[in-house]
């Protein structure tokens, strides 16, 4: 295999690549990059077998054939030369040479037949989601992923397709998002999808006018133009949701959403750094965040003017980092919150939502210690 390509084009690919690359394995064949040349294109391939990412090399090739050649040292030189082009050749002993017009540089690479197969994607079904949706389901839901390996199916996002209803959710068992587009245009696929976060997480990498995702039975395959994703999907039952999302929140805090977040923001400054713990004071004379933490002696509160609360008097507790991330995804200059008691979910919605489009995020209060 022998081709020749520009620094700036196998720089872009490398950094596209890594990101399914593993930091650590067992498998040392999965910090390699497969390379594969035909007459008519440079395929490039990466897995760290939940992810694989293919891209197209733009290079003029030479000598056609295959290699896996470490991807590590391969971005690391390309970031360190000053030439433009650079000319990778491996021979049937796997032994790499990258030459440049000022230098020449050796590695071994692996037998091309050691790295893992394509996955297999039998069935396919399109998706239908366009790339606006998509970053919208990210950037409303993705906050919202569990950590949690000990509960797989919270691991990811959840999609459903019904009818002409999308449906995006995500949850860690404290907060709770859920992007509903109720004029969804559905194509092949109808049903449920549990998309897991690294592929959410990898989205925003790759470019292009358009994506066109497709659901097999075990695998979704992304498309971006010359670039190719497939992730494994989580073969779990999402729990059930809506169970949770309370229907009888009768007080209701309208609030502006840049004055609460900031306020959140600076009295959580003052609160124990354990718990996070911070409270707010509902009334209809007024509303007030506070915090306290006695092992340092310190304390903070803000009055929210301007805030407008209808509803008996409440004091409730909430984690202010959760907090913060949910008022933070809220994009609207105003918010709606509706409240039910100290120990129950809190609902939180934009005051203006777009047309076809429902938002709503859900958090869980904590329970006040007595100094709050």
């Amino acid at each position: 295999m022998k081709i020749s390509t520009s620094k700036s084009e196998l720089q872009t690919a490398l950094q596209k690549l890594s990101k399914a690359v593993p930091n650590r394995t067992t498998l040392p064949i999965l910090s390699f990059v497969l390379f594969e040349v035909d007459k008519e294109k440079t395929i490039l391939r990466s897995t760290d077998l939940e992810i694989t990412i293919m891209v197209k090399l733009p290079a003029t090739i030479k000598e056609i054939g295959s290699a896996a050649i470490p991807l590590q040292p391969l971005l690391e030189i390309s970031n360190e030369i000053q030439d433009d082009r650079i000319t990778i050749a491996v021979n049937k002993q796997h032994k790499i040479v990258i030459t440049t017009d000022n230098g020449e540089y050796d590695l071994m690479g692996k037998a091309p037949e050691e790295f893992p197969a394509l996955p297999q994607t039998d069935n396919n079904q399109d998706l239908g989601i366009d790339l606006d949706t998509m970053k919208s389901i990210i950037e409303m839901t993705s906050f919202a992923v569990s950590n949690d390996e000990l509960k797989p199916a919270l691991l990811g996002v959840f999609l459903s397709v019904v009818d002409d209803k999308l449906t995006a959710v995500a949850t860690d068992g404290h907060r709770l998002a859920e992007y509903i587009q109720k004029d969804f245009e559905a194509k092949e696929f109808t049903g449920d999808v549990i998309i897991p976060r690294k592929f959410l997480n990898l989205f925003s990498t790759f470019t292009g006018d358009d994506v066109k995702m497709l659901v097999s039975e075990n695998h979704l395959v992304a498309s971006f133009g010359d670039d190719t994703v497939y992730t494994r999907i989580i073969d779990e039952r999402y729990p059930d949701y809506q169970s949770v999302m309370p229907t009888d929140n009768d007080k209701i805090l309208l609030v502006n959403r840049d004055d609460i977040l900031g306020a959140v923001r600076r009295v959580s400054i003052f609160s124990n750094k354990v718990s996070k713990q911070i409270a707010l004071h509902l009334d209809e004379q007024g509303v007030k965040a506070t915090s306290e933490d006695p092992e340092k002696a310190s304390s903070g509160q803000e009055d929210l003017l301007g805030a407008k609360y209808t509803g008996e008097q409440l004091t409730i507790g909430y984690n202010a980092s959760f907090l913060r991330d949910v008022i933070s995804h809220i994009h609207d200059d105003r918010i709606i919150v509706k409240l039910k008691t100290p120990i129950s979910a809190t609902l939180f919605y934009p005051e203006t939502a777009k047309e076809n489009v429902d938002v709503t995020l859900l958090l869980m209060p904590i329970r006040l210690t007595a100094n709050n």
